[in-house]
């Protein structure tokens, strides 16, 4: 499903279908009312909880890509009390969650609280579905991110094993195995292995923009990193390029004020400061 400015039915789960669309397209301020108006819906007359659950969580997951993070916390919190009432300790819509959660922490920069829930994620969906699966490796990516930004050497480890079941069911060019190329790739990035990590930023980036288009969030978070690796290695105009191009698309969605916003703002003033003839 796309999308769209029609209007949708009266019926909570294709509300949050179109909702969940417009997220995955970068039109925030369009999923956030539509899952207003699903949330709506799904707390009217003997409403199924277990659905309330999963808007909450929608609306975690939106307003995390949004920075709004304590709101993000107040709909999981929600949430998980729902299905840890409901579902009990080891439910696949828990380790869902725990994933989530975790993934806020790492937003956050918080990363040594974020760990323990991460692990929780994976432990809870690998007893239910195996270590191959890849629903299992997206947890697995999750604690990945955790760890490298803990600078612990078990993510490039993590991240290899992701990329291989990722590519293994997906194929070499879906979305999953874009977002782990370019985590990968800062992996790499810490290490000084810039040739690899130039390879890995530039596959993620073709694959996003094929799959994304060019104007989208994800591409722009990729572009700057570009950028960053660029201005490490003196490569200044190529840098400034990256950051405007990425700052571009930022602020065709984000408000001024969103952490990645001002990190790319805050990555191309020092490039100018460094290099004031840009």
């Amino acid at each position: 499903m796309k999308c769209s400015q029609q209007t949708m039915p009266n019926n909570t789960t294709s509300v949050r279908e179109q909702a969940n669309a417009c997220r995955r397209e970068g039109r925030y301020a369009q999923a956030e009312s539509l899952f207003r108006d699903a949330l709506t819906l799904a707390e009217q007359g003997d409403h199924d909880e277990i659905e309330l659950a999963g808007i909450l969580n929608d609306f975690g997951v939106l307003y995390k890509y949004m920075g709004r993070f304590s709101e993000a916390a107040r709909f999981y919190r929600r949430a998980l009390a729902i299905v840890k009432t409901k579902l009990g300790p080891e439910h696949t819509a828990l380790a869902t969650l725990y994933h989530n959660i975790g993934g806020l922490e790492h937003a956050r920069g918080r990363h040594a609280r974020g760990e323990p829930i991460a692990r929780r994620s994976v432990t809870i969906r690998e007893k239910l579905l195996g270590p191959d699966h890849p629903d299992v490796a997206a947890d697995v990516a999750a604690l990945a991110a955790i760890l490298a930004g803990r600078n612990k050497s078990e993510a490039e480890t993590l991240y290899r094993r992701v990329l291989s079941v990722f590519e293994k069911h997906y194929g070499p060019e879906h979305y999953e195995v874009a977002v782990n190329l370019n985590n990968l790739a800062a992996v790499y990035q810490t290490k000084h292995s810039n040739e690899q990590a130039e390879r890995l930023y530039l596959r993620a980036l073709s694959i996003k923009e094929k799959l994304l288009g060019p104007d989208h969030v994800d591409v722009a978070m990729t572009v700057n990193n570009l950028g960053v690796l660029y201005k490490s290695q003196r490569r200044y105009d190529e840098a400034a390029a990256m950051y405007r191009r990425a700052l571009t698309i930022f602020r065709a969605t984000l408000d001024e004020n969103h952490p990645r916003v001002r990190t790319c703002m805050r990555n191309y003033a020092l490039l100018l400061h460094d290099r004031r003839d840009l």
